[in-house]
């Protein structure tokens, strides 16, 4: 498929995404949107900027449009309110007039107007597991007519504890269902869920899952801490773009956004003890452009989708490998470049060395020493072979290959 318009879609449809700007689709909608068509179950994992998204949404519509009868027929179950506000937002940009609004159903955000949406008749429900288990618990909301569920970012959804919620969501669901599963890995604790809850799924795999897109430059700084800062804003001051910044701590976080406005950076923050209104507005200013600087916890690694990002900063290593490639995977979306920069101590060296070998990658070293204007230098990589071979100690499942694959399961 070279382009939407050879979807064997409504012509709605068709002129719904024509208007919003969409006629090349990416290789995981290309892959993904005809065999969901069909009526098959869809498991699809791909790094992330690759239109996962809009690769549901399409056969969500079309499945709308063809049964245009009353209860929720849809249910999309993401980890994050922030990740379930902007597929709605995506919905809401692309159904025009011929469909419902979508009930969004997350906490940190009025319940009164998200079950005045669910009585007023929507067939399509975004939500996050707790709150849509505290709806079900309460009997506000029932799933008979549902045909189709779709989980996106499972991975995560599973890393987040939501697994047994998932349980008894699944549990009270028509067993006659289209289920699609959308993941940026493909762990054991997935494996599992879709053996439980799919049936004979497509397999679409894009890429490798485990590594940086090609389209980001990765590089890592050895700094010493007490001139981690000074780096910081070299690296910020050098970069005219918009710049995602990941510290480890909600409390480092504060400190590191707080610091650079007193610098005269514009930043803001995201991290888990903020209002759902107080994340809002930063996320908000952050794509309008009033905050060039966006300070985050692991929270903005997944569920926070930003185009245009020029440059991704690791101020702190990630707990887990699998964070490094979701932060990383914040730029270089959708075919742009990108530049990620990880900071780490001489004591850390260790820390990285293992990162890269659980994901088989290969920073580039660069220097941070520098005065004045004078960009960052690169520095002659070092790092031992023994330590880039493709470690086997990573948690994640291996996916076969770098390439687009669509396996049929008999």
């Amino acid at each position: 498929m070279q382009n939407f318009s050879e979807l064997p879609i409504s012509p709605y449809v068709k002129d719904r995404l024509s208007f919003a700007g969409f006629s090349i689709p990416t290789p995981v909608q290309a892959a993904a949107i005809p065999q969901a068509l069909a009526g098959k179950d869809v498991l699809a994992t791909a790094q992330t900027g690759t239109g996962k998204t809009l690769a549901f949404l399409i056969p969500i519509m079309e499945q709308l449009l063809r049964q245009n009868t009353p209860g929720i027929a849809e249910l999309v179950l993401v980890p994050t309110r922030e990740l379930a506000m902007q597929v709605a937002d995506q919905y809401e940009a692309l159904r025009g007039k011929q469909l419902k609004p979508a009930a969004l159903v997350v906490g940190g955000l009025s319940e009164g107007q998200q079950l005045r949406a669910i009585r007023n008749g929507a067939r399509l429900v975004v939500a996050t597991p707790g709150r849509l288990e505290d709806f079900l618990d309460r009997r506000l909301v029932n799933f008979r007519d549902l045909r189709v569920l779709v989980l996106d970012e499972a991975d995560r959804m599973l890393d987040m504890g939501f697994l047994p919620a998932i349980r008894r969501i699944a549990a009270v669901l028509p067993k006659d269902r289209q289920t699609m599963c959308f993941s940026a890995t493909l762990e054991a604790s997935v494996v599992h869920l879709v053996n439980d809850y799919m049936r004979n799924p497509v397999r679409v795999a894009l890429g490798s899952t485990l590594k940086p897109s090609e389209n980001v430059r990765v590089q890592a700084f050895e700094v010493d801490a007490d001139r981690k800062q000074e780096v910081l804003h070299r690296l910020l001051a050098n970069e005219t773009g918009r710049c995602l910044v990941f510290a480890r701590t909600k409390r480092g976080t504060e400190r590191l956004a707080k610091n650079l406005n007193r610098e005269g950076f514009a930043a803001a923050m995201i991290h888990g003890d903020r209002s759902q209104s107080q994340r809002t507005a930063a996320l908000t200013g952050f794509q309008q452009g009033r905050y060039r600087i966006l300070v985050a916890t692991d929270l903005a690694s997944r569920g926070i989708h930003v185009q245009d990002i020029a440059h991704v900063i690791n101020y702190d290593l990630p707990e887990v490998a699998e964070n490094f490639i979701h932060r990383v995977g914040r730029t270089g979306r959708a075919g742009e470049r990108g530049v990620a920069s990880t900071l780490f101590g001489r004591d850390q060296r260790s820390d990285l060395y293992q990162l890269e070998r659980t994901l088989g990658i290969r920073m580039e070293r660069m220097s941070s020493t520098g005065d004045g204007q004078k960009h960052l230098a690169r520095k002659q990589d070092t790092i031992p072979a023994a330590h880039v071979e493709s470690g086997s100690r990573s948690r994640m499942v291996r996916l076969p290959g770098e390439v687009l694959q669509v396996q049929m399961q008999n």
